[in-house]
């Protein structure tokens, strides 16, 4: 007989579920029961966490978000370590970003929200991630801090989402430099 699960492990079998039922058919057929199912589980189990489908989503999305950390880079260099930053996600997160904006198209319709108001940044450490990169910038006198708004900031990490979402691949190499080096840069400096 299987051991059967408690407390963290259980919280994360369901939220493996839900992400491993999301990916496969999407949000507009995503459902409680079919998570249930594929954790092997009851109804009151997943209904005593989550309240509907909405709160489950989100609640995956960051599971799967803080499961998923990238290191923040330390190259001694801002060039370096957005760019480090980026090739990172850009080889891992392809997936997770088609995921967060196509599948979830219908999330956003149904619940009004736009993707920015799906997860909050210092919930997930993203945004503390790159204020390291920038703080350590500031310190080593490459940047200044009021050159640094929360638009810029965010550039290049959001001109690579756009190329993922144009293209449902990795980007290449060239085009994350050309990011850098062409746009951002020389705002900051």
């Amino acid at each position: 007989m299987p051991e059967r699960r408690r407390g963290a492990a259980l919280e994360n079998a369901l939220l493996d579920a839900a992400w491993d039922e999301l990916t496969a058919t999407g949000y507009a057929r995503f459902t409680m029961d079919a998570v249930v199912k594929r954790a092997g589980t009851s109804p009151p189990v997943l209904y005593r966490r989550w309240p509907d489908r909405d709160a489950l989503v989100r609640a995956t999305l960051v599971h799967i978000l803080h499961k998923n950390v990238l290191a923040v880079p330390d190259t001694g260099s801002l060039r370096e370590d957005v760019l480090t930053l980026m090739r990172k996600i850009n080889a891992t997160r392809v997936q997770l970003v088609t995921v967060m904006s196509v599948y979830l198209a219908d999330y956003h319709q149904a619940t009004g929200t736009s993707p920015s108001e799906l997860l909050d940044p210092s919930e997930t450490g993203r945004g503390q991630a790159i204020d390291t990169i920038y703080n350590r910038a500031v310190d080593r006198g490459e940047v200044k801090a009021e050159h640094l708004t929360e638009r810029i900031k965010t550039l290049p990490f959001d001109l690579l989402r756009h190329e993922l979402l144009t293209t449902f691949a990795a980007v290449p190499d060239q085009v994350l430099e050309e990011i850098v080096d062409t746009l951002f840069l020389p705002l900051v400096r």
